[in-house]
């Protein structure tokens, strides 16, 4: 189960619906090491290197600047998010060949068919050696 709090969830979608029409991705760290729930704390938006409505990808030299970052503050990445503006929140043969993070939450949101007041979807999985398995999504004021 994903537990996260309402101002990391706020930001996610805030982030995917500004993004929009293109996918918006982007990391929440936590410290290491972090237990296999692991507890998001720092919202880390990234740039949508492809900018396009049907895939994303992490800059290189914004993806080395973070896992250097990361490793600095002692954290690791706890979700990695992106959206689908088209689709479903569910992931593509794309996302699970590029989900090389075993511990991580990866959450999708799905911006398609909505307007600014919503609806829209907020899923979380596990991608592990291919596998996917969704998981529950537990939405909190503050951590206990």
């Amino acid at each position: 189960m994903l537990t996260i709090t309402r101002a990391l969830y706020d930001q996610i979608v805030e982030h995917a619906r500004k993004d929009h029409p293109d996918e918006a991705c982007g990391v929440l760290a936590g410290p290491t090491p972090a237990p296999a729930e692991g507890r998001p704390e720092r919202f880390i938006p990234m740039l949508n290197a492809a900018r396009s409505p049907t895939f994303y990808e992490f800059d290189s030299t914004d993806l080395l600047k973070l896992y250097r970052e990361l490793d600095d503050r002692d954290e690791e990445p706890v979700v990695i998010y992106h959206s689908h503006t088209a689709t479903e929140a569910y992931p593509s043969r794309t996302d699970v060949s590029y989900a090389n993070e075993p511990n991580a939450h990866y959450v999708l949101v799905s911006t398609a068919d909505t307007d600014d007041a919503g609806p829209f979807q907020f899923r979380s999985y596990r991608i592990v050696d291919g596998v996917i398995t969704e998981e529950e999504v537990e939405v909190v004021d503050a951590y206990a």
